[in-house]
Parts: structure tokens; sequence; C-alpha cells
């Protein structure tokens, strides 16, 4: 089987309704899915895969996806990956504050249960580097 145009997510949502929900939109031979545990497995996987787009839960209880959004806008090494993020939509500081730390989109959990693996195309097709449309 040819993986030569595979795209490689890296997930760090541990939550395993929203886990299930990327699993499931982003199967076949197209993704190769990279779960991350623990809060170091972020930086570390990103820099060790480069993947093509990270998806973070901005509610995780496990992994702080705001220290992670500030670790890899820090590392230019990282700073081209497109993030795509969701969150309660009624969290209007934790929007504002992932869009301050250079997040390429945010969603409400609602969307991103819809829409996964169109949301995820879009942050990867559309993904401008500038901060400029935030």
């Amino acid at each position: 089987m040819n993986h030569t145009n595979q795209k490689t997510i890296l997930v760090a949502v541990t939550d395993l309704f929203f886990y299930t929900k990327v699993r499931d939109a982003l199967r076949q031979p197209d993704y190769q899915l990279e779960k991350a545990r623990a809060q170091q497995d972020i930086i570390d996987k990103a820099l060790a895969m480069s993947p093509d787009a990270i998806i973070f839960n901005m509610n995780d209880l496990t992994l702080d996806a705001f220290l992670a959004l500030e670790q890899l806008k820090a590392d230019p090494r990282l700073t081209g990956i497109p993030t795509l993020a969701f969150a309660n939509h009624e969290e209007v500081e934790t929007w504002n504050r992932a869009k301050a730390l250079g997040v390429t989109k945010i969603v409400s959990r609602n969307e991103f249960s819809a829409r996964t693996r169109e949301l995820v195309k879009e942050v990867m097709n559309n993904h401008v580097i500038t901060s400029e449309n935030l």
C-alpha cells in the first residue's frame, strides 16, 4: 500500500469520546494518528515527526494545551505546524487565550465532533504562519 500522501496528525486529546471522534474521522490510509499521552509527548513527538497538524482539546484535564501552544510558538522548528483546537463555546477567555497563543483555528466541541475531517483538512490547506488571520 502506498502511504506517500499520508498525513500525520498529532492528537493531544486524552478524552476518550473526542479521541474516538478523531480516530473515526481520520482513519484510512490517508492519515496516521500519533497520540500524545503526556505533556512532554506533545513537543517530543512534534519534533520527531514534524506532523502535518496537531489537534488540541483546550479543556483537556490531563494535557495543558495552553502550555503546549506556548512551547510550539517559542520553538522556530515548530511554529509552522498548523494547530486545530476545540473548546467549550461558552469559555470566551479560553478562546481568546488560544488565539493569542497562535492556534490556527479554534472551534466549539460540537463543531469539532460534527466536522473533524473537514476541519483538519482546512487547517492543513489554509494554514498561514503569520497571526494576522486571528
